[in-house]
């Protein structure tokens, strides 16, 4: 049985992994991922005193476009059919300008629920905690260790975290990229913005309001700290939980303290927050998160969706298309393919050699 190894525990690997089942029923599939649950940048994190009170830390809402809505129509249906998604009727303030015909989407259990989605789709259980350090060619199978000692063998391995960490990975596979000048600096193009997020999370009944009542988020463009606030539960038209908010730091604020860990961070986001809503109640909980590869401000030239460095070997993500569920989903096509079409292979020569 071929074995498939994919890393990364954001919508481009959830997606690739439910492609590659329904392409590869027989395959067994396989997820690792260093964080502690599924989402990636479409994190969705709970309150450790109501299970109901939730809070996007990563992406806050999908924004298709009539070309993406049309080509990628039977994922969005998927979705809508299921109820991860549903249109976004509150008001953002401050939105800027989408083509003509996009329809915004919002997820009423947070935006991980997508990710979550596709691999019950997928039919695997994924490991959390597992931060691969090294991959390695042996005996003709890929050996994938991580970072707690934890090692497996493969047949395939596709890797869909942001670029720079590919790059941080020892063995056969820093090999193969340090050899090929050309691919090493297309790979060290690749670039990304750095934020971060608070999550906070209010007892039931908290009286929380932006300046407008009728106003679910906000662009701000006056803060040197905050870019983006919401009433998270609101945006996301959740009708369960207390209340939740977001707030998405400048990317300037971001460049500026990405040395720095979300302890040391967090008491400047609290008092920016105080600042701006010096009557809101002390939240219940506050969870502050580092993305340190935000959102891709660089991808890899020509965008192919997917790049293979050996037979096997497959890396994708949104830092080989752009950075929004349409780059993912097509990330997620590209690798699907990619690997489909390599066991395909390998199984139809092996069949012919017997």
């Amino acid at each position: 049985m071929t074995r498939v190894l994919l890393v990364g525990g954001g919508l481009t690997s959830a997606l690739t992994s439910a492609l590659l089942r329904r392409e590869l029923p027989h395959a067994e599939l396989v997820l690792w991922d260093k964080a502690q649950g599924a989402g990636g940048r479409m994190s969705t994190s709970r309150s450790p005193h109501d299970p109901n009170c939730l809070a996007d830390l990563g992406a806050q809402y999908i924004s298709a476009t009539p070309e993406y809505a049309k080509l990628h129509k039977s994922y969005y249906d998927e979705l809508l059919g299921a109820g991860v998604l549903v249109p976004l009727t509150s008001h953002v303030e401050g939105m800027r300008t989408s083509e003509e015909g996009t329809t915004h989407y919002v997820t009423p259990k947070g935006t991980s629920s997508i990710v979550k989605h596709f691999i019950r789709e997928a039919s695997l259980t994924p490991k959390f905690k597992h931060h691969v350090s090294s991959i390695d060619w042996q005996d003709g199978r890929w050996s994938v260790k991580t970072q707690s000692g934890e090692a497996d063998v493969f047949d395939v391995v596709v890797l869909t975290m942001p670029v720079p960490q590919v790059l941080g990975l020892t063995g056969t596979i820093k090999e193969l990229i340090d050899k090929d000048e050309k691919l090493l600096s297309d790979l060290k193009s690749v670039e990304y913005s750095s934020r971060y997020a608070l999550g906070l999370f209010f007892e039931e009944g908290a009286q929380v309001s932006l300046k407008d009542e009728g106003t679910a988020a906000q662009y701000i463009t006056s803060n040197p700290v905050a870019r983006f606030i919401a009433l998270d539960n609101k945006k996301r038209a959740a009708d369960t939980g207390s209340p939740s908010v977001v707030l998405h730091t400048s990317v300037p604020f971001g460049k500026v303290n990405v040395d720095k860990t979300p302890d040391e961070v967090k008491p400047v986001l609290l008092q920016c927050i105080k600042d701006m809503y010096p009557h809101w109640p002390q939240p219940k909980a506050v969870k502050c998160q580092k993305w340190k590869f935000s959102q891709v401000t660089s991808a890899f030239p020509g965008l192919p969706g997917s790049l293979t460095l050996a037979d096997g070997l497959v890396v994708g993500g949104d830092g080989f298309t752009h950075s929004n569920m349409d780059g993912c989903i097509e990330s997620a096509k590209a690798v699907a393919e990619a690997v489909a079409q390599y066991v395909n292979s390998k199984e139809s020569n092996l069949s012919c050699k017997l």
